[in-house]
């Protein structure tokens, strides 16, 4: 039988505010994020054991509505996040729905960038 892997190993959030965006995102999930600034590229990343991942600014980072979506983990429950969105400066593009009762429960929003994201919890 084949192995499973985990196919996420690292994600990258686009900013054109760095400070806006790094705020919002500790916001909603009440986190501190670590900076790196490196001068013309900054990065502040998710607290995390395996999977990580930062908001990023710089040259090669535009924030937008299209592309890959990235399932952002809110367990236990994704609504306590989603209340959160849109006073943070996001708004929500669809509401909580059941995938499947095997596969949980997700939302849509874009972040205070214009990013499109989505949110995944068990309940």
């Amino acid at each position: 039988m084949e192995e499973k892997k985990s196919w996420t190993h690292w994600f990258e959030i686009p900013a054109s505010d760095f400070d806006r965006a790094k705020k919002f995102y500790e916001t909603i999930f009440g986190v501190e994020l670590h900076v790196n600034d490196f001068g013309s590229f900054k990065m502040a990343v998710f607290p995390h054991n395996e999977v990580g991942g930062a908001i990023c600014w710089g040259d090669e980072y535009t924030p937008g509505s299209s592309g890959p979506v990235l399932y952002l983990d809110a367990n236990p429950d994704l609504t306590e996040v989603l209340g959160k969105i849109e006073s943070a400066g996001g708004s929500i593009l669809q509401d909580k729905k059941q995938i499947s009762p095997e596969h949980g429960f997700m939302a849509l929003f874009t972040d205070c960038e214009g990013n499109r994201l989505a949110l995944h919890s068990n309940t």
